[in-house]
């Protein structure tokens, strides 16, 4: 009997400072596959439910190919490459950098292009407390309601991050800004908003920048798009600038990504965008 099953929810509203959304995914039955995750403006918190989560290949090239029960990926440049033999089941959230700190207790720079066992963060028995949920959970919108449940017990009281950082991460989402206008604005100078910047999220101010305007550029990219035009969109000079960027942050071209990853989203019914790693 083949399975497949994908679902995405808003977290509930106490959450939304520093959880963007849930995605959850169950296959059975399928042909075996991989994906790439790619650079994304959130970090990945990853619970499976039977099958450990494959990462065949990791954005830093010196972390071993590993499987994880939970795993917790903070931000960075290059893709990983995620394997599953026909089978897997979890539920992917998607936290925020800036709330990272009161989330998960620490800031997403000590995560910065790292992927580890999420309980070496929460604790091995928040994760099974966790897994054991989901997999008691009767349907997709009981197990987002778990999430709520455990994930607000992690919340901590104080500052997400400085406000500076905050203004800063929030006005590169909403597009082209430089960062001398950026600095002027928190009062800092550029070096000092750079290395506060990369010291608290991961990135720097440029590269967090660089992929959150990639981010966008993929969600738009779909067969039949002109690549000159989404260059256009999104920013881009020219449309080898984003073949530039597309190269360095998915590790192959347009064409060769649409190509892949549109046959592994073939697979799922809802035909829902994918981007990181299962979302």
């Amino acid at each position: 009997m083949v399975v497949d099953e994908y679902a995405t929810a808003r977290p509930a509203v106490a959450l939304r400072p520093f959880v963007a959304r849930y995605t959850g995914y169950r296959q059975r039955g399928l042909s075996p596959s991989r994906h790439r995750g790619l650079p994304s403006p959130h970090l990945t918190l990853i619970f499976t439910m039977d099958e450990p989560l494959v990462v065949a290949a990791h954005p830093d090239p010196r972390q071993a190919a590993d499987r994880y029960p939970a795993l917790i990926g903070g931000l960075h440049l290059a893709p990983a490459l995620i394997t599953h033999d026909g089978s897997q089941s979890g539920v992917q959230v998607a936290v925020h950098p800036v709330g990272c700190r009161l989330l998960l207790g620490v800031p997403a720079g000590e995560l910065a292009g790292l992927d580890l066992p999420a309980s070496a963060v929460l604790g091995e028995r928040f994760v099974e407390e966790v897994r054991e949920r989901l997999r008691a959970a009767v349907d997709w919108a009981a197990r987002f309601a778990v999430l709520d449940t455990m994930l607000g017990t992690l919340v901590r009281s104080g500052h997400a991050s400085s406000p500076q950082i905050g203004y800063a991460y929030r006005r590169l989402q909403l597009g082209s800004v430089s960062i001398s206008s950026l600095a002027a604005a928190v009062g800092w100078s550029g070096r000092h908003l750079t290395d506060r910047f990369r010291a608290e999220l991961g990135l720097r101010p440029k590269e967090a920048a660089r992929v959150i305007r990639f981010d966008r550029a993929r969600r738009a990219l779909r067969p039949g798009v002109v690549l000159a035009a989404l260059a256009a969109e999104h920013g881009y000079a020219d449309q080898s600038h984003l073949v530039r960027d597309f190269r360095a942050f998915s590790g192959c071209s347009p064409s060769q990504w649409m190509a892949d990853e549109f046959a592994f989203v073939q697979a799922s019914a809802s035909g829902a965008d994918h981007d990181g790693w299962h979302d």
